[in-house]
C-alpha cells in the first residue's frame, strides 16, 4: 500500500466515527427504545394501528404531497422566467427568492403569523374591507403556506441550472413545426427538466415531511407527524411511541428519496 492509500484510508476514519456516533448508535437506539414499549415489537406499526397515529400520517402526506405540487408548479413558472430574461433588478430579484434558505422554520412560521394571523396584514385588509377578519396562520392552510415559502427556493434554484442548460434550439424547431407554447412546454420543457423536477419534489417533500420549526411554531390546530412525535416525547414522556413514529416518519422519507434516486439517477440529494 502507497503512502497515498494510506494517507485516504486515514482520511476516511473521521467520516466513520462521525457516521458511526451520529447516525448508527442513535438509529440501533431508537430501533431498541421502540421495540420495548408497551405493546412490544407491534409498537413498530403503531403509525397504522393507532387512529389517531394514522390520521395524522394521512395529513402529514397530504400535505407534504400539495406543497410539492404547488412549490413544483410555482419554480418551473419563475425559473423559466428568470432563465429566458434579463431586466433591471433581476440579480435582485433572485436574492430575494433565495432569501428564505437562510431562514429557520421559527421564522417563517412568525411571518406567517404576521401575514395571516389574528393581527397580521390579511386580517386588518379584509376587516377594513367589510368582510370580517381572515384569519389562517394557525391552521393546515397556515403551514401550507409557510413550507411552500420554506421549499420554493429549494426547488428554484435546481430549476434554474436545469433550465439554463435546455437547448434552446429544441423549442425553436418545435415552434417551426406549428407547436403552440403549451404543447412545448409539455413536451419538449417539462421533459427536459423532469430530472430536476424529481429531485427538487423530492427533496420539497422530504422537507414538509420532516419540518419541525414552522409547524411548532403556529401548532394551535395542527396535527402532523412532526408536532405528534414532539408531544409524545415531551408531554406525554412516551419514548417507545415517539421512537416508532419517527422510524415511521424515517422510512416514508428515505423511501421516497430513494425511488426518486432509482428513477432520476443521482441527481436527488438527500434531505435533511
Amino acid at each position: 500500500m502507497n503512502s497515498a492509500d494510506r494517507l485516504a484510508r486515514l482520511m476516511l476514519l473521521p467520516l466513520g466515527v462521525f457516521v458511526l456516533a451520529f447516525f448508527l448508535l442513535p438509529l440501533v437506539r431508537v430501533v431498541m427504545v421502540a421495540g420495548q414499549g408497551p405493546n412490544g415489537a407491534a409498537e413498530y406499526l403503531l403509525v397504522l394501528t393507532n387512529p389517531r397515529h394514522l390520521s395524522t400520517l394521512v395529513s402529514t402526506l397530504v400535505l407534504s404531497a400539495g406543497v410539492t405540487l404547488a412549490t413544483l408548479a410555482i419554480g418551473v413558472v419563475v425559473a423559466l422566467f428568470l432563465v429566458r430574461n434579463r431586466f433591471p433588478g433581476r440579480a435582485f430579484l433572485v436574492s430575494m427568492l433565495t432569501l428564505p434558505l437562510a431562514f429557520p422554520g421559527v421564522v417563517v412560521g412568525f411571518m406567517i403569523i404576521l401575514l395571516a394571523g389574528r393581527q397580521g396584514l390579511i386580517g386588518s385588509l379584509t376587516q377594513s374591507l367589510g368582510m370580517g377578519k381572515v384569519v389562517f396562520a394557525y391552521s393546515m392552510a397556515g403551514l401550507f403556506a409557510g413550507y411552500v415559502y420554506f421549499s420554493l427556493p429549494r426547488v428554484l434554484v435546481t430549476l434554474m441550472a436545469a433550465a439554463e442548460k435546455l437547448d434552446p434550439a429544441l423549442a425553436e424547431a418545435a415552434r417551426s413545426l406549428g407547436a403552440g407554447r403549451l404543447a412545448v412546454l409539455r413536451d419538449v420543457t417539462l421533459p427536459g427538466l423532469a430530472p430536476a423536477l424529481m429531485a427538487s419534489g423530492a427533496v420539497a417533500f422530504a422537507t414538509a415531511m420532516g419540518a419541525f420549526g414552522t409547524a411548532f411554531t403556529l401548532a394551535t390546530r395542527i396535527d402532523v407527524l412532526a408536532m405528534t412525535i414532539y408531544t409524545e416525547f415531551t408531554l406525554a414522556a412516551n419514548f417507545s411511541s415517539a421512537c416508532a413514529l419517527s422510524l415511521a416518519l424515517g422510512l416514508i422519507t428515505w423511501g421516497v428519496l430513494a425511488a426518486t434516486r432509482s428513477f432520476a439517477g443521482s441527481g436527488v440529494a438527500a434531505a435533511g
